[in-house]
């Protein structure tokens, strides 16, 4: 087998690492203060570009010094001038990189005088002379010159870890150069960010037409006086100097004099016992997490962490599935699906069992419709411990069996931990209990190149190892949970509601999708008539989808003034098109053009192809595990978000209709929740005494910021400026924010949020307080003891930590918003169950329940739900409830 050499350019490299995750600079640091966001990168690209390809041979070059200590410098003394300095959150990383790549088994390699980009050269034609294949990896294309049949150079793209090949053939097929070309190009060229010079006003793409006729400049500069006389002519026989100065800058070095000979440069290996150490010091919690699992499956060995022991499984077969009903009274099952939509997705597999009796499992799911087996899952006697329940239940419901027992759900008891993690898979939560399994990706892949392996003995030996992390991991959850004081919100809010959020979902909603149609069929024809109007008015027809072409039309042709310009042109976002709205009918006309474009296309064809063909009705995914603050998000497709604000929007819930005969829908919702929840929290008497005594609270903030007396009478726009002001101080909203949103200045927005905590001082004590408990204590918690994890709040980026201070004092109110309607929902369906109701609860729009029920349950239904939800959880000031039923979801409003 051909030997292989790998050469490195690490400054390249280190470089692209650190700014492939600049957006996280401030997010990427560990618990010493030091930034991490090029180490990461710059792991990730070992991990997954040098790990697998186990060279013989191996080193990272770094640049000795600037390249103005180089042969180059004395060349030409202006060499890499204007170079902005390196960031200090880079250069504080730059040791930890070295370290890192030592422990990955590669030699670090600098030598006074050269660039790295020399020692990769000449290292590069002496391992191709010694019969190596050579790899160069690098950010810098300068190496493509490298190239030959034994040396490919690897340029990283799009970060570190993607990467596009660079061979003669492909060198020929991209820029019809050979490699050695590309020097002459740079000769012609110059290039400016190493600062020097090529010929005047020749580019790209003149360069590659003179290299296509004369090859080299060499050749150029021999037949120059026989060009015909124009001005590139006398730019090349005036620049002459330049370019052959500018060719030997960009030659790469191929026969430097290194100190460390070729032999000594052995690839090493990864040392893992340090690595580990490293990782630790650095909180790589996920590599640590990669080392741990090959531990475990015995692919590596030595650490300094506990190792576990591999897991084996039986496959369940006809002759042995009368073992399942002797595994105990508690036992872990996990059924694995492709994907995430559990509703449609296949199955994978499953696995059932506990640490002392073994574990069974099958890529066969039907077996869990036998006697032995569905006995087992149905028995609430037996304890199950399982991941992401919800799903758990639904593919069960949809084999025809109901599970039973469950009593701890890893993945609500991980997220009510830390809210701030959205990585639901078992393995990576696993570590933050300091246990280890091999991840999904590892097993599958990932993207384009998932797949399930045709070895069963490997998903099942990977669904085993799921569930003992299942029972490992309990007691541990639990203790957690306990100290956290968030048992409670885990055993009596968050567990009962996947089982009630299980029912919804598998419920589903009816959609008449004749009535859809006809809405998408109307649209369409405004859409058209619009389309025309914009057309006369614009004088000429045009792509009006397009942003670049609208641009043109508004901003050159028509001479509308230029509120925002982005990278690639005009601004012509929906904040901008309202600024111009009045100054041209054509400008209404495309923002009604794409209010109607997108109904039509989100929430009309949208809608009708996510419609199951069995039932007609639509599924929603509930995620309980994804907002910070507690709250439900609804996808495939988003139920939530179905328009309100305009009658063509809430013409789309005209086509959600009971799924029976003589039913209707029901809504529930709750009349400002937050307000009420903000009165109770911070115990602001003026606030309470409102609500107590039933009065509008949005008009009496008016009085309030107004200066009106008591029974002065309030008008709509003066209700809708306090309700702004209520709803905004919820949001923790400054004078600036106030005032973009009300159109008004920022002296005036000031004055109405000082007048507003004139009225309601406590609320303005609690939220100082409330900063001030975000600081100490990194975290803020609702009623429930939800908690919300803050990590920015002592950021030295004021933007950071600002947003920060802003989501602690909205945290705690929209929080507990969500711990009440969570309850009553909980409620709400014991309530039905124990009343015998055939009504169904089928969707939650965050404050609002929406139900289905025949006509003769309507009135105790409404009766029954209002007072549940009123009764849910009891506060300082009264909840007030809203109820309104009709033939569709339009007319329960």
């Amino acid at each position: 087998m051909t030997k292989k050499l790998l050469l490195i350019d690490g400054n390249s490299l280190a470089f692209r690492a650190f700014y492939a995750m600049y957006n996280q600079l401030d997010r990427m640091i560990s618990h010493k203060g030091l930034h991490t966001n090029a180490l990461v990168a710059f792991n990730n690209f070992l991990d997954q570009i040098v790990d697998p390809m186990q060279p013989d041979l191996a080193v990272v070059a770094w640049d000795a010094a600037s390249g103005k200590e180089t042969f180059r410098g004395e060349l030409f003394p202006e060499y890499k001038d204007g170079r902005s300095k390196a960031p200090s959150e880079f250069k504080e990383q730059f040791p930890y990189l070295r370290e890192m790549v030592a422990l990955h088994g590669l030699r670090n390699y600098e030598q006074p005088g050269l660039e790295a980009d020399d020692i990769i050269g000449t290292y590069s034609r002496l391992g191709e002379q010694a019969g190596y294949t050579v790899i160069i990896v690098t950010g810098d294309q300068d190496l493509t010159q490298l190239a030959t049949d034994k040396i490919t150079v690897n340029v990283t793209k799009k970060g570190v870890t993607e990467i596009e090949r660079y061979t003669p053939d492909y060198i020929m097929e991209k820029f019809n150069l050979t490699p050695l070309q590309i020097i002459e190009k740079k000769a012609l060229t110059g290039d400016t960010s190493d600062n020097y010079p090529g010929i005047t006003k020749v580019g790209e793409k003149t360069a590659l037409k003179l290299l296509a006729e004369y090859h080299d400049i060499d050749n150029l500069y021999a037949h120059v006086d026989d060009m015909k006389q124009s001005k590139l002519k006398d730019n090349l026989i005036n620049d002459r100097q330049l370019a052959f100065c500018a060719r030997k800058l960009a030659t790469i070095l191929t026969d430097a004099t290194l100190a460390l000979p070729l032999e000594e440069i052995e690839y090493r290996g990864i040392d893992y016992d340090n690595l580990v150490t490293f990782y630790e010091n650095l909180d790589f919690k996920k590599q640590l997490a990669k080392i741990k699992a090959l531990q475990k499956s015995g692919q590596i060995s030595g650490s300094q962490t506990t190792v576990e022991k591999s897991i084996n499984v039986i496959k369940l077969q006809d002759d042995n599935l009368q073992a399942v009903a002797m595994l105990g009274t508690k036992i872990a099952f996990h059924i694995e699906m492709v994907g995430q939509n559990y509703h449609i997705d296949d199955m994978v597999g499953f696995v059932i069992g506990s640490p002392a009796t073994g574990y069974y499992g099958s890529r066969d799911v039907t077996l869990l419709q036998r006697p032995e087996l569905k006995s087992v899952i149905e028995n609430a006697g037996i304890i199950k411990n399982v991941f992401n329940i919800k799903a758990q239940l639904i593919l069960l419901k949809r084999l025809g069996i109901k599970l039973k027992g469950t009593k701890f759900d890893f993945l609500l008891a991980s997220y009510l931990l830390d809210t701030t993690d959205n990585d639901n898979e078992l393995a990576t939560l696993a570590q933050r209990f300091d246990l280890y399994m091999t991840s999904d990706e590892d097993i599958y892949g990932k993207g384009a190149k998932f797949a399930i392996p045709e070895d069963d003995a490997r998903v099942l030996a990977h669904l085993a190892n799921k569930a003992d992390i299942l029972m490992q991991v309990e007691q541990s959850a639990f203790d957690a949970l306990q100290e956290h004081e968030q048992t409670h919100l885990y055993t009596e809010i968050e567990l009962p509601l996947a089982q009630v959020l299980a029912d919804m979902e598998y419920q589903g909603i009816k959609i008449d999708q004749k009535r859809l149609r006809d809405i998408g069929s109307d649209l369409e024809g405004r859409i058209h008539a619009i389309e025309d109007a914009i057309y006369i008015e614009a004088g000429e027809k045009f792509n009006i989808n397009s942003p670049k072409q609208l641009g043109v039309l508004l901003f050159e042709k028509m001479g509308l003034p230029v509120v925002k310009r982005t990278k690639t042109g005009y601004s012509t976002a929906v904040d901008v098109l309202e600024k111009l709205a009045a100054q041209a009918p054509i400008v209404d006309h495309i923002l009604q053009y794409r209010q109607l474009a997108k109904l039509k296309s989100t929430y009309v064809e949208g809608l009708l192809t996510v419609v199951h063909d069995q039932d007609s009705k639509i599924h929603t995914r509930f995620l309980q595990t994804l907002t910070q603050t507690g709250r439900l998000s609804s996808v495939d497709p988003n139920l939530q978000n179905i328009p309100m604000r305009t009658e063509e929007g809430r013409q789309i819930r005209t086509a959600f209709v009971p799924s029976e005969p003589n039913w209707q829908i029901v809504g529930a919702d709750y009349s400002q929740i937050e307000l009420r929840v903000l009165a109770h929290m911070t115990g602001d008497k003026n606030m309470q005494r409102a609500f107590l005594n039933g009065e509008d609270i949005h008009a009496e903030t008016a009085r309030a910021v107004f200066g009106l007396k008591d029974d002065a009478p309030v008008d709509a726009l003066m209700r809708r400026t306090a309700k702004a002001v209520n709803f905004g101080i919820v949001y923790g909203i400054s004078d600036f924010g106030l005032a973009n949103n009300l159109g008004i200045s920022r002296a005036e927005a000031k004055n109405f949020i000082d007048t507003y905590f004139k009225e309601f001082p406590q609320i303005h004590a609690w939220m100082a307080k409330i900063k001030e408990i975000a600081h100490e204590q990194g975290f803020v918690e609702t009623i429930a003891k939800r908690r919300r994890y803050l990590p920015e709040i002592s950021s030295k980026n004021f933007n950071l930590r600002s947003f920060a201070e802003r989501t602690a004092m909205n945290s705690p109110i929209q929080g507990s918003a969500a711990d009440i309607i969570k309850i009553a929902m909980i409620k709400v369906a014991d309530a039905l169950r124990n009343h015998h109701m055939q009504a169904r609860m089928l969707l939650q729009v965050h404050d609002e329940l929406i139900f289905e029920a025949p006509m003769d349950e309507i009135q105790e239904l409404t009766e029954l739900v209002t007072n549940v939800m009123d009764s849910a959880v009891v506060l300082d000031v009264p909840m007030r409830v809203e109820s309104h039923y009709g033939n569709t979801w339009y007319d329960a409003k």
